[in-house]
């Protein structure tokens, strides 16, 4: 039986499209957006932020490093505030107020850096949620079992009564090895329909 539920963050609770955050910028230069992606999103750095090895103003040095004078202004925009506005998945807030007032539990697992913190209590659901961990804070990240583990023990959560859902193979695969219960996240309406068939929702 299912009593409790664990969703990502970036990609099923709001999204996360690094070309989205360069385009508010009005970049014009398509040579400047790419350098800006190389080196920020799409860099081992994001990673090893999520890893909490080190935070944006020392992951800001680095890149400001390597890259032109005139895109270190835009650096810092897409360090430091790409989650303004944040942008909810369409659907889901009203899925998690559902699910809590089903009487389910409901938990974040998310590989973030240590900013998360100051956006969390900006996503319309998160009050509904029971528990946190993010991966910048236990200094492991999703698909290392670990993380799975320190959640399921944090909680006192049994592994069969859990229902995972985030948006990439790698990390629903590893839930399932674990004994938990995953989706493949792609839109809201389809979770919902999947829920409904299995008579969760």
């Amino acid at each position: 039986m299912i009593r409790n539920f664990i969703f990502d963050m970036g990609g099923v609770l709001i999204r996360f499209d690094p070309e989205l955050f360069t385009d508010r910028l009005n970049i014009s230069d398509p040579k400047d957006k790419e350098i800006l992606l190389k080196e920020i999103f799409y860099s081992y750095r994001w990673k090893e932020m999520d890893l909490g090895l080190y935070d944006e103003k020392e992951m800001y040095q680095k890149i400001i490093a390597n890259i032109p004078v005139h895109l270190h202004e835009a650096v810092e925009r897409l360090l430091f505030h790409w989650y303004e506005p944040l942008i909810p998945v369409e659907g889901i807030d009203e899925l998690v107020f559902t699910l809590k007032e089903k009487g389910y539990q409901i938990y974040l697992l998310s590989n973030a850096p240590i900013s998360q913190k100051l956006y969390w209590s900006d996503i319309h659901c998160s009050s509904c949620f029971d528990g946190v961990v993010v991966s910048s804070f236990e200094k492991c990240i999703k698909p290392d079992p670990k993380i799975y583990r320190i959640l399921l023990d944090r909680y006192d959560l049994k592994a069969e009564e859990c229902f995972f859902i985030d948006d990439m193979p790698a990390n629903t695969d590893a839930a399932e090895r674990l004994g938990i219960k995953a989706y493949l996240f792609d839109d809201t309406d389809h979770l919902k329909d999947y829920l409904k068939k299995e008579g969760i929702l």
